[in-house]
């Protein structure tokens, strides 16, 4: 099982960033849908994270349902460089429930602006 929070960024963040990326090129399946559009939806999510994903990468990737491309929800597209959790100079998503290096392109189910 990878580190899912390295120290602030550099090689650490890297690493788990190319081992992220290998997962989903490999074809690991995700839940990308159903969006969290609602109040209700992003607090099942973020149970689940807390309770099913907590030290466990592949889980928090599936449950947040990370892909490595941006998705179109709504007419918006949702990558995750537009979201409110992203770090722009680390690539980084904070969402205390997942903290995990990302590309801009890619997206999960709790973007939000």
């Amino acid at each position: 099982m990878a580190e899912t929070e390295p120290a602030a960024g550099g090689e650490g963040d890297e690493r788990l960033r190319a081992e992220i990326a290998a997962k989903l090129k490999g074809g690991l399946e995700t839940e990308a849908w159903p969006r969290a559009g609602s109040s209700e939806m992003v607090n099942e999510i973020v149970g689940r994270l807390r309770s099913e994903a907590q030290d466990d990468l592949v889980a928090k990737l599936v449950v947040a349902g990370v892909t490595d491309h941006p998705i179109e929800a709504d007419d918006l597209d949702q990558p995750c460089e537009t979201c409110m959790y992203y770090l722009v100079h680390r690539r980084f998503c904070e969402l205390p429930e997942l903290m995990i290096p990302v590309e801009p392109t890619w997206s999960c189910r709790l973007w939000r602006i």
